[in-house]
């Protein structure tokens, strides 16, 4: 075992982020040589993630990658053991960098393929490295959950307290504020679906034949009740569709009429809720 320098290992440690005496047993493991010590850190680190694997990642973030000038736009679930490492740096950098990666590559289909992509924030390292690095600083386990990747300008936002709710809006002109205005909107007050269209259409039906029946019950003359159901049928697509639902920074317009106004048209959306499916 060679031995190193004090000035040494604080170099290393502060390159690491890793406790004083792991770094100083790396280094000497290692003969004073960085790179290697880095790959016999993270070797060991792995040893002991898959020990922890089986641990329960019940919290984390959504990592978006965002822009209505881009032509791309993704987000991606990053779970972790515990609230306070989701306000983590590093671990939002990593979220974010995975977003990134997703975004830049469309044959990316698996997680594990995403953590060979190389880290954006930090080039000659893959995410996978950047992931196991961030494991060996703060000891827990992060698994990537799900990923969208949408063609095309994106808004988005994401919500970190109480309920974590990421939202990726996919739209045709406005702006950053705009589309992320709808985003709050969406995480606020999750429609069912984008438009009348795009609900269950068995649902519908059901839906419009038991409002029929009502009004029968309540003895509407019959040449009335067809108007009275698609009077409330507005009402119920209002509850529950993006585009008719009533703004939520200004009832008094639909979803649909503040994009418009912004110069924007929303064409889909992705909504997730962290330990929802």
């Amino acid at each position: 075992m060679s031995t190193v320098t004090a000035a040494a290992v604080k170099s290393f440690r502060e390159r690491t982020g890793l406790p004083l005496m792991d770094c100083k047993r790396a280094l000497q493991d290692a003969g004073g040589d960085e790179e290697k010590a880095v790959e016999l850190l993270r070797k060991e680190g792995q040893k002991l993630a898959d020990k922890r694997s089986d641990r329960e990642t019940a919290f984390g973030r959504f990592g978006q990658h965002l822009g209505t000038e881009k032509s791309v736009g993704a987000m991606v679930e990053l779970l972790c053991e515990s609230a306070p490492v989701t306000q983590n740096e590093q671990f939002i950098q990593l979220s974010n960098d995975l977003a990134t990666a997703l975004a830049a590559d469309a044959s990316i289909e698996t997680a594990d393929a995403l953590l060979d992509k190389e880290s954006p924030s930090i080039p000659g390292t893959t995410l996978r490295q950047q992931k196991d690095d961030l494991f060996n600083r703060i000891r827990e386990v992060f698994n990537v959950g799900r990923m969208a990747r949408v063609e095309g300008p994106c808004g988005g936002y994401t919500h970190n307290a109480g309920t974590v709710a990421g939202v990726l809006i996919h739209v045709e002109g406005g702006n950053d504020d705009a589309a992320k205005d709808v985003a709050m909107h969406v995480a606020a007050m999750n429609p069912a679906a984008l438009s009348a269209d795009e609900l269950d259409q068995e649902e519908v039906a059901k839906e419009r034949e038991l409002l029929k029946a009502a009004a029968i019950a309540e003895g509407k003359p019959e040449k009335i009740v067809d108007k009275m159901v698609d009077g409330r049928m507005r009402s119920y697509f209002a509850e529950r569709t993006l585009l008719q639902q009533p703004f939520v920074k200004d009832d008094k317009q639909t979803v649909e009429e503040y994009a418009k106004s912004h110069g924007m048209v929303v064409k889909a959306y992705h909504h997730w809720i962290l330990g929802e499916k």
